[in-house]
């Protein structure tokens, strides 16, 4: 099911599926029931691009922190529940503006009945979400091992179950750490059910492997015409899965806006700290929203004329570089006047 076909869900001001913009989601770290702390960080999330937020709910004291957490923050929050009901309905009831659960693990079919007449009376959607590592035993003998067609089969019970109690405001996650199985399973279940798709590579690692690993699984799921949020899950600073998920967007053409900055690699005819420009380049346009290409170049043989192909460019000499703005060399500038330089005409841009 491509994403134009999928249904439509609303998300406190957000609506997904049915083709609209693919939104970009992440998770506090912070513990819930600190509330100054968390909207601390879900502010810098939504400053770095963040659509919509998930935040834990283990307890009580979490639960009710969510209508204090609301009323700072513009964008929607979802509570993340595990194990007890009672949390997933004393969330909504402190306004989340959606739950995530996984049925297998928050009891009876009772319990979860009155989990979806909670959310019914409500409004609130309900994201299934079924990880690789709590496959049921069941299910493992069946296909004799953990594998993408026991992920979806899953996860379309759960969704079975909430739809026989009369609702079906839904959205599915499956997430693995295992990338291929992901993507299989994300095909599979693109081609049996409508309801949106949460997308992401769980468990994937640190900063560098679970960049790579969600770039290679989002980028091919995604280029499948498949999903309609998605989040890069990172062992770090949640603000680095916000930056890495709108540069694979930019890069698969699903997302404009936001400056694209390419930069060549070191070699050794490079005369000018190229690596600490090109980080403090990267770093200082994530506060400008310009749709523009920046190139950061390093040495006076390739740098010019592959900084004339983006809008704006600088290459880099001995001690100097050169402001290259729309194919064409505005001026020589010393090598400490570069960022400055490049910020201005940033500033200025028309």
């Amino acid at each position: 099911m491509f994403r134009d076909d999928t249904k439509t869900v609303h998300i406190g001001n957000k609506v997904i599926g049915g083709g609209n913009p693919i939104m970009i989601q992440s998770m506090t770290n912070t513990k819930t029931e600190d509330v100054t702390a968390t909207v601390k960080q879900i502010l810098k999330l939504q400053e770095a691009g963040c659509d919509i937020i998930r935040s834990t709910v283990p307890n009580m004291e979490a639960a009710k922190a969510i209508a204090q957490i609301k009323k700072e923050i513009a964008i929607p929050l979802v509570a993340d529940i595990h194990f007890d009901y009672k949390m997933a309905i004393a969330a909504m009831e402190n306004g989340a503006d959606k739950i995530r659960i996984n049925p297998g693990n928050i009891g009876s079919k009772e319990k979860v009945a009155e989990v979806v007449r909670v959310a019914k009376e409500r409004n609130v959607p309900i994201r299934v979400g079924v990880n690789s590592g709590s496959l049921e035993k069941d299910l493992v003998e069946k296909y004799h091992g953990v594998t993408a067609e026991g992920i979806v089969e899953s996860a379309l019970d759960k969704v079975h179950l909430i739809e026989d109690l009369g609702y079906d405001n839904l959205v599915i996650s499956i997430k693995s750490s295992d990338v291929m199985m992901s993507v299989k399973a994300h095909k599979l279940l693109a081609g049996k059910t409508a309801y949106p798709l949460h997308v992401g590579i769980t468990e994937s690692g640190t900063v560098t492997s679970g960049n790579i690993k969600s770039a290679i699984g989002l980028g091919i799921i995604l280029n499948e015409g498949i999903g309609d949020t998605i989040r890069v899950s990172l062992t770090g600073d949640p603000v680095e899965e916000i930056k890495s998920a709108k540069l694979i967007l930019r890069t698969l053409g699903l997302r404009k806006g936001g400056i694209e900055v390419v930069s060549c690699p070191t070699c050794g005819r490079t005369n000018i700290d190229l690596i600490g420009l090109a980080n403090q380049v990267e770093t200082m346009v994530q506060n400008y929203d310009l749709d523009i290409k920046v190139a950061v170049m390093g040495c006076a043989v390739n740098g010019p004329g592959e900084a004339k192909e983006a809008d704006i460019g600088i290459a880099g000499g001995i001690g100097e570089g050169l402001l290259i703005k729309k194919g064409e060399i505005i001026r020589k500038v010393p090598e400490t006047e570069l960022l400055a330089t490049l910020r201005a005409e940033l500033d200025n841009w028309k």
